[in-house]
């Protein structure tokens, strides 16, 4: 569900200019440069390949890299810092399938499009991937902009300007005119304008090549696409299938062809059938699929990355006069109340689930919160923790490099108080954060 695009956030270069310009923000570290050496000192280890907990382990690490994982208490070589962390939890850095760095959603949303340009969205991304590392993520998967600025903020947080996670990114949504990806829909008719595949509006399966082949020169990660309807958008239908089986397989092949994974926003049940059988690799949501559309994902391998947090966002929100236009309300109204409940019975079903939020529908930040929602459906810590670090890897296609505390993969690692086996709010509590071998947080 992301935040409304619109036709006057377009131009991606005012964004790319503000980000090349912004200085590190993080109080005692210096941004690109690393200790020698660290040692960590964790009184517990969570393996996100078993899903348990180790006890005291200390993880040596060496530049961006982890060098080596050893139980109990590890002398530091010379010149190699300490940092102990007493009986904290220590687990590979997060990871959030499904964000929107460059906004977030409040009453005024509506109407900030028509007064704010692509600069202050790209200010505003700063400060939200800040904070997305802080709780812990380190690294996301960004699904869906106005005027490319999240690929501009990719650029400079790889750049050691900005402060953020690892951050893959799809660059503009792409649907089909009056989706969920059409920025002009419930402008008037002077206003709607006629946005095409420069814009990620398609129509035929020769815009969807066409869209992909523009992708593909902004510089994107992987293509995000819109089968379904949304719940932000100011359109009729939530789960209204919005792209052809020709269009889909277009968009599909497309993306193979350079190599991109495909993400696909979809809650109804005919669209979700549509872009499994299409050859996406994950669905975004799921709040309406059925029995056959499990059955489905399973035979293809297709990832479910459910995003609880928003629906119950969303439809507390919508409960509230004039938060959201009244169609929005009333489909953020029918999905809230829809979305855990399919979470639940998709894991029961054996789909591969991976950890995802859809930040900025809610404030960022708080992306953990869903770790409790998924508890709350159904699902065993263990697994939902795994969800968030194994499984998203995966997913990422980065399980080389991130994922779990292993010897040679990045040293992207957190910590919390107690044991988030037994308590999974504890995950709202991270008081350590490194990212490639680089504190950000500590207590």
């Amino acid at each position: 569900m992301p935040t409304p695009a619109t036709s006057l956030r377009r131009l991606a270069l005012p964004a790319l200019a503000v980000l090349a310009t912004l200085a590190p923000v993080a109080q005692g570290v210096e941004t690109g440069t690393l200790p020698a050496a660290s040692v960590l000192h964790c009184g517990h280890l969570f393996d996100s390949a078993t899903g348990t907990l180790a006890g005291e382990t200390s993880i040596l690490v060496r530049g961006e890299r982890i060098e080596s994982v050893q139980p109990g208490r590890m002398a530091a070589p010379a010149g190699a810092q300490s940092i102990e962390l007493g009986q904290a939890t220590c687990l590979p850095g997060l990871i959030d399938s499904h964000v929107h760095l460059s906004d977030q959603f409040s009453a005024t949303t509506y109407s900030d499009q028509f007064r704010l340009n692509p600069a202050d969205y790209a200010i505003r991304a700063t400060a939200y991937a800040r904070r997305t590392l802080e709780a812990g993520f380190t690294t996301v998967r960004n699904l869906g902009d106005n005027a490319n600025e999240s690929i501009a903020l990719r650029n400079a947080v790889n750049a050691g300007l900005v402060e953020g996670p690892r951050i893959l990114t799809a660059g503009k949504p792409i649907g089909s005119t009056g989706g969920h990806a059409d920025g002009s829909d419930g402008y008037r008719a002077d206003l709607m304008g006629n946005p095409g595949p420069d814009d990620g509006i398609i129509n035929s399966p020769d815009d969807a090549w066409k869209a992909v082949r523009q992708h593909y020169k902004d510089g994107v990660d992987l293509i995000k696409i819109m089968p379904s309807g949304g719940v932000l958008d100011e359109s009729a239908s939530v789960d209204n299938a919005q792209l052809t089986q020709a269009e889909l397989n277009a968009l599909v092949a497309a993306a193979k062809d350079y190599g991109y994974p495909v993400a696909a926003h979809a809650h109804g049940a005919e669209a979700i059938r549509r872009a499994v059988l299409a050859g996406v690799d994950s669905i975004e949501h799921g709040t309406f699929m059925d029995d056959a559309d499990m059955k489905l994902m399973k035979q293809h391998g297709t990832w479910l990355v459910p995003t609880i947090i928003a629906g119950e966002y969303a439809g507390a929100k919508a409960k509230i006069p004039g938060f959201y236009p009244a169609q929005v309300a009333a489909k953020a109204l029918q999905v809230g109340p829809r979305i855990m409940a399919t979470a639940g019975k998709a894991y029961r079903a054996g789909v591969q689930i991976a950890f995802g939020t859809d930040a900025g529908v809610y404030p960022h930040g708080d992306n953990a919160h869903e770790f409790e929602l998924m508890v709350q459906a159904g699902m065993p810590a263990s697994f939902v923790l795994q969800t968030a670090t194994r499984n998203a890897a995966k997913l990422l296609r980065m399980d080389r490099n991130v994922g779990s505390v292993e010897v040679g993969k990045f040293a992207d690692i957190v910590a919390v108080p107690g044991n988030p086996l037994s308590d999974i709010a504890v995950m709202k509590q991270v008081n350590f954060v490194m990212k490639g071998g680089q504190v950000y947080r500590q207590p």
